[in-house]
């Protein structure tokens, strides 16, 4: 018997996570620890922006520094995860909604190895990557997670990867900052969550201000979409890290099952 796995959605922030010891790396940390093993791992990453949906089907995807102006050590660490040719002829099955297209350019961005590099450091699990339609809706977004339940009963870890409040236009670097409508927007989306009400968090574009500013480019919010279209009724719901930092990104993360 394959356990069914859990679904994540990963706050992932600042890419310095995936080489600093702070709250959110040891999060990631104890969370990639209580889980239990998957054959294999599906990403959906804020940073890979397509026309269609494409899935990386390379045998060795190679690791992407997407962001400049860090320190020398953060572009040293490598997380060479193999492809599986297995998982994405699965994705393109299960998936009915678009024709899911192989891509053999990408590799896994920082939205993905910055994560992965803290919940699984040996770096032996195979890893897929899928990337955000931005040519699509929110709605198409979570109907496509729907399509990917099965997935779970087959030992897939499935972890999408953003931030739920993300405007780097109103950012300051303090750590211990948050603005007022970043703290409400993001106590709202958690009791959505809490109470099974998709429908608010589907059609963000209604929720007011505080939605526009938190929301902003969209490409950070989206992939919590697909977390919660794969949600089964009755699945657990927990939060591993919460907090609203740097005034406008909030690191709220989410376990589902």
């Amino acid at each position: 018997m394959t356990t069914k796995m859990p679904v994540l959605f990963v706050g992932h922030g600042s890419p310095m996570n995936a080489i600093e010891d702070n709250e959110f790396s040891r999060a990631w940390e104890t969370t990639g620890e209580s889980l239990p093993r998957p054959k294999a791992i599906l990403t959906i990453s804020a940073h890979w922006e397509t026309s269609g949906t494409k899935v990386t089907a390379m045998e060795k995807p190679k690791t992407i520094y997407d962001f400049y102006g860090f320190p020398k050590e953060l572009y040293e660490v490598t997380y060479p995860a193999p492809g599986s040719p297995d998982l994405v002829q699965t994705v393109r099955k299960v998936i009915k909604l678009t024709e899911i297209q192989p891509d053999m350019t990408w590799g896994l961005d920082h939205g993905t190895w910055s994560v992965l590099h803290r919940m699984f450091p040996k770096a032996d699990l195979p890893v897929v990557q899928m990337s955000l339609d931005r040519s699509q809706g929110p709605q198409y977004h979570y109907q496509l997670g729907q399509q990917l339940k099965e997935l779970r009963e087959e030992g897939v870890l499935i972890v999408s990867s953003g931030n739920i409040v993300h405007n780097l236009r109103m950012t300051v670097f303090d750590d211990n900052l948050k603005f007022d409508w970043a703290e409400a927007f993001d106590a709202k989306v958690r009791q959505w969550i809490l109470s099974n009400d998709h429908d608010p968090l589907i059609e963000y574009e209604k929720q007011g201000r505080e939605a526009e500013l938190a929301i902003n480019s969209a490409e950070h919010y989206l992939p919590l979409l697909y977390t919660l279209g794969v949600k089964d009724e009755g699945d657990p719901v927990s939060f591993f890290a919460d907090k609203v930092t740097y005034g406008a990104i909030s690191m709220r993360s989410v376990k589902i099952g």
